[in-house]
């Protein structure tokens, strides 16, 4: 089996979305990720920050994938579903033909902290009609090694030389993504097995974990290249990163605002639509 290595790193930029929020952008559209096309974090005590949330806006042509660590958010939408996002639940949508949807803290203090992912949605696939899954902390599947801890929001977690499979919440996904959160205990290692087929990506969200003869610090995103596992070796204080990994669509990509497709054509469509009110129809 042949381990991955880092072949790019960046960092994010402080940047603000929706009604104020501050935010770090990790994955800035157009940074040729495919199928990533943008991951955010927030993380703030102040309630400024945060307070003014993410007001009904639409989408087309893509899936996000919120996950909370701190507070809580509440989702609606056109379709009715309302859910509660609290500390360690997600929710997966898939925005495909079009949803119109909310994201509004539920707190006027304490820490608001989590990640927003977005991917790419095939051709085929974009503008069926949109998905949405809560899914709750008490039902997050969970792997323990030691004192670390493996949280599985989506795909199956294997380990190399170990037959443990934890099949995570969400499965069956447009890019059979695995999206799982790390949280290894001080100079703990282990070795996670992903597709030789997937792109892959790591980000450090607090402390620091070595990848061969790389090392990567709070803050840091790392591509990683082809393979078989990446093996993750926690500094002295421990880790906690967020593995990605996806099955490229290799199709063309037009971005504009909250609407991803293949053709400028297409995204002309969408703003059509949602301005004449048939975005969702």
């Amino acid at each position: 089996m042949y381990a991955r290595s880092v072949i790019r790193r960046s960092q994010g930029r402080p940047t603000s979305d929706g009604a104020g929020v501050r935010l770090t952008r990790v994955i800035t559209p157009g940074q040729s990720l495919d199928p990533f096309l943008m991951l955010d974090e927030f993380d703030s005590n102040e309630a400024n920050d945060y307070i003014g949330g993410f007001p009904a806006h639409p989408h087309r042509g893509f899936e996000t994938v919120t996950y909370m660590l701190d507070g809580h958010m509440l989702h609606e939408d056109h379709m009715g579903n309302r859910g509660d996002l609290k500390p360690g639940g997600a929710q997966w949508m898939t925005a495909a033909r079009g949803i119109i949807h909310s994201e509004m803290p539920q707190q006027v203090a304490g820490r608001m902290r989590g990640f927003q992912l977005w991917l790419n949605l095939p051709s085929r696939l974009k503008m069926q009609p949109a998905q949405y899954r809560d899914i709750e902390p008490e039902d997050m599947p969970e792997h323990r090694q030691g004192n670390s801890l493996m949280r599985v929001i989506a795909g199956q977690l294997e380990f190399v030389g170990s037959d443990v499979q934890v099949q995570g919440a969400v499965a069956d996904t447009a890019t059979q993504a695995l999206y799982v959160d790390v949280v290894l205990d001080a100079l703990e290692l282990v070795k996670i097995k992903i597709p030789t087929s997937h792109r892959s990506l790591l980000y450090v969200y607090e402390h620091s974990v070595e990848i061969g003869e790389a090392r990567l610090v709070k803050g840091e995103m790392a591509e990683l290249s082809e393979g078989d596992y990446v093996e993750l070796a926690a500094g002295s204080k421990g880790a906690r990163l967020l593995l990605l990994a996806a099955q490229p669509i290799k199709e063309p990509v037009v971005h504009y605002g909250p609407f991803v497709m293949n053709t400028a054509q297409e995204i002309e469509q969408a703003v059509m639509d949602f301005r004449t009110g048939r975005l969702t129809g």
